[in-house]
């Protein structure tokens, strides 16, 4: 009996490495090879994270003649969806990291600088050193801003200062794992928030908080210490199909949820949060102060659109995209609703669902056959649903893996789809630790795997 649980643990971790490896090879790679246009225009891509490169990679091999600018100012091209790992030891930094220079397509035109403004009407992008640059088509991939300043008592260059916390940089995350493992030997009240803007991988918030609980568990601390998670949100999760099991975690794990309640400040020198409970009833808005006093804090900063999007005039006007001034695309074809020649993907796009590099994945190839379409005079054909995923780690060694569209309905991945994916498993945390990182640097960012 014991040898058959292993060998069945076995079995999960490589049937989820290889399939993941195998959609790739067998799939990814052939559909993504076998198309080419003769389609012709200057394309300048903006951004050069996980949306930009994935296009100039995929748009250089499809093009016959590609006439491709990239246009970012980074050094390093981080993977983020390992800040969560790096910020819980799992992860060395080195291993989430290499140099932009290695990952822009080789036949690209990389000019290293920053974008100020585009001007839509005339095709003109301006630059801080570059001055002018001209496109005839323009990918829009400048990531979002994170605005640390919109918390009171926080700036980036501070994080840390008085045990307060955020996995959203680099250094953040370094700075979270020391402190973590400092908490769970001194103790106290640990406190997790979450913001009131969309932002880059909803779950992160939610993984650093169970993942903490679980560590201190492994140091046999778990007593010493209380945690407690705040959203602005009204519910853990939107993705019905998910939620049961995640509320049932928390409560497992003896974490209080808060909802409807936005981190406004924080006293460093205090260690004390300022937190608003904001209630509705009927048109009144009932808004009650919370102040908590912490020893270890993880909060999540308010996130936008780039101020130069938002100063083009290529956000929504209206609706709940308008306040952080995502970009006006329509939700299928990724095509600017105003200027046709525009595509935008990736977590500046003005579109209903998660931020993650797993949505990128499932846009790229529909943005690129869109922006050929459009290169050759006609309508864009090719529709993304919505997909994205979310890897919720629930602890060291299980992740609840959740796959969805715009509907929120479950869209499973193989071999996933053999399993119940309402429960969080182990294959799932083989997936996220061992073979996404790999299959971003090496496959994503080259263009292939992105069916």
């Amino acid at each position: 009996m014991p040898n058959r649980k292993i060998n069945r643990r076995k079995f999960l971790k490589v049937a989820a490495i290889t399939s993941a490896a195998g959609l790739i090879t067998a799939t990814g790679i052939y559909k993504l090879t076998e198309f080419s246009s003769n389609a012709k225009g200057k394309i300048v891509i903006i951004g050069g994270g996980a949306a930009g490169l994935s296009m100039a990679a995929l748009l250089q091999r499809w093009l016959d003649e590609p006439d491709i600018t990239l246009i970012d100012p980074s050094d390093r091209q981080y993977y983020q969806p390992g800040f969560t790992l790096v910020a819980s030891g799992v992860y060395t930094p080195d291993e989430v990291w290499k140099d932009q220079k290695d990952c822009v397509p080789s036949q690209t035109k990389w000019i290293k600088d920053i974008v100020k403004e585009v001007n839509p009407v005339s095709n003109q992008i301006v630059t801080e050193s570059n001055g002018n640059i001209s496109y005839d088509f323009l990918v829009l991939t400048p990531g979002l801003q994170i605005n640390w300043e919109k918390t009171e008592g926080i700036t980036k260059d501070t994080l840390g200062l008085g045990n307060a916390h955020s996995i959203y940089d680099f250094e953040g995350a370094q700075k979270t794992w020391t402190a973590i493992q400092e908490f769970s030997k001194t103790g106290g009240k640990g406190i997790f928030t979450d913001t009131y803007t969309k932002h880059k991988c909803g779950g992160a918030p939610k993984k650093i908080c169970l993942l903490a609980e679980h560590y201190t568990r492994k140091q046999e601390t778990r007593d010493n210490v209380t945690l407690s998670y705040y959203t602005a949100a009204n519910e853990l999760y939107d993705v019905p199909y998910y939620t049961p099991r995640l509320l049932e975690i928390y409560n497992e794990r003896n974490i209080p949820i808060h909802l409807t309640t936005r981190l406004k400040g924080v006293d460093t020198s205090a260690k004390r949060v300022y937190m608003d409970h904001i209630e509705t009833i009927g048109d009144e808005k009932i808004i009650t102060p919370i102040t908590e006093d912490y020893e270890f804090l993880h909060f999540t900063p308010p996130m936008s659109a780039p101020d130069f999007v938002k100063n083009s005039g290529l956000s929504w006007t209206e609706g709940k995209l308008a306040d952080e001034g995502w970009v006006m695309i329509d939700k299928e074809t990724l095509v600017h609703k105003t200027y046709s020649n525009i595509i935008c993907l990736g977590d500046c796009a003005g579109i209903p669902t998660s931020k993650t590099s797993a949505a990128v994945r499932k846009q790229v190839p529909v943005a690129a056959m869109n922006l050929i379409s459009l290169m050759d005079g006609k309508s864009p054909e090719m529709k993304y649903n919505g997909y994205a995923a979310c890897p919720i780690i629930t602890d060291y060694g299980h992740v609840l893996l959740c796959e969805f569209d715009y509907d929120k309905n479950p869209q499973p991945s193989a071999p996933f789809t053999m399993m119940d994916m309402s429960k969080e498993q182990a294959a799932a945390w083989h997936l996220k630790v061992k073979v996404l990182k790999p299959l971003y640097f090496n496959g994503m960012l080259n263009g292939y795997g992105l069916s």
